[in-house]
């Protein structure tokens, strides 16, 4: 033993680390329940949008319009706007022609799911009612520019059930001030109708 190993006795030398106490780790419980699970409250299939099918005379007036615009837009050499006055016409008679797929639509504690879609209320500002070829269809517009407004139809689910459900999260718009493109086409829609009421 040399003389530095009696200056300083075995007992006195420090402990490891593996002797210290160890504190207790605060881990939540795996059974205990979370206040913020995601909870569906109503869900259903409903087509994508609004359809109605058109009759004969719909497309027939709806031709004749087109080539009157599309000569005045010949006679002025406007082949751009003849191109998109086209192609507006092909998108219509499309969802005319075309009926919508069923959607799945969801609401939940968090959001709102379209499909594939996932809106939180955050995104969301306020949401309306309106009646679109005798169909009750739910607009909630958002915050962000794009999209906008979110359009639903409601399909066999009851507008009460849709508005209490949305109650707790968005405010409800009685009344919605009608737009000039909504004025505008209420009034070519009443004094230039496309076809009659009854037509098929």
């Amino acid at each position: 033993m040399t003389a530095q190993t009696a200056q300083y006795p075995t007992q006195s030398l420090p402990k490891e680390p593996l002797d210290l106490p160890k504190e207790p780790l605060d881990l939540p419980s795996p059974h205990v329940a979370s206040h913020n699970d995601v909870r569906t409250l109503l869900s259903w299939t409903a087509p994508g949008r609004p359809f109605r099918k058109r009759g004969r005379q719909y497309y027939l007036t709806s031709l004749l319009i087109v080539f009157l615009i599309e000569l005045i837009l010949f006679l002025f050499s406007q082949y751009v706007l003849m191109l998109l006055v086209a192609s507006l016409v092909f998108v219509a008679f499309a969802l005319s022609l075309v009926p919508p797929k069923n959607f799945h639509y969801r609401i939940s504690t968090e959001g709102i799911t379209i499909e594939d879609h996932f809106f939180l209320w955050q995104e969301l500002y306020d949401f309306y009612f309106k009646n679109q070829y005798n169909v009750t269809v739910l607009h909630i517009r958002t915050h962000s520019l794009l999209p906008g407004e979110l359009t639903i139809t409601l399909g066999d689910m009851h507008k009460d059930h849709v508005k209490s459900a949305l109650l707790r999260f968005l405010p409800f718009r009685e009344v919605i001030k009608k737009t000039f493109m909504d004025k505008s086409g209420d009034w070519l829609a009443r004094n230039f109708p496309l076809e009659k009421p009854n037509s098929k």
